[in-house]
């Protein structure tokens, strides 16, 4: 029921540059064919495995995934979340078009970002949506 809950909080969510619909995470090799939201993967590399043509995603947005030295040193360490965190916001910092193209879809509608890694708790996608929501 919490999650619920949280999830209608998420929904009605607005931020001060307009609003935006709902903002999901969701592993690829979960859900290859998805919802009816806007399907964004947010991984620099596509996933193994899985053909383009058997995956619904509308964009590719491997510009906004975490550069390769920092993907690299965070390996999905939980200790190192706070610090790999800080680094990937302030490259998000840098990369304006590829989070104005993000957010004009979040504006549009519901988006769900999509990752490829094992890790659910601690990974660019979960880092993202938390950058987006605080745009």
């Amino acid at each position: 029921m919490a999650h619920l809950t949280s999830l209608l909080c998420l929904a009605k969510q607005f931020n001060s540059k307009g609003g935006f619909q709902m903002i999901k995470i969701e592993r690829i090799y979960d859900y290859p064919i998805g919802s009816d939201s806007f399907r964004i993967l947010v991984d620099r590399f596509w996933p193994r495995g899985l053909s383009k043509d058997k995956v619904k995603v509308d964009l590719w947005q491997k510009d906004i995934a975490p550069s390769n030295s920092l993907r690299v040193w965070f390996g999905h360490d939980e200790k190192k979340w706070d610090g790999f965190r800080r680094r990937y916001f302030n490259e998000l910092d840098k990369n304006t078009e590829s989070v104005k193209t993000i957010l004009d879809k979040a504006r549009q509608g519901s988006i769900t970002l999509l990752y490829g890694a094992k890790e659910e708790r601690f990974n660019n996608a979960v880092a993202l949506k938390e950058y987006l929501e605080a745009s």
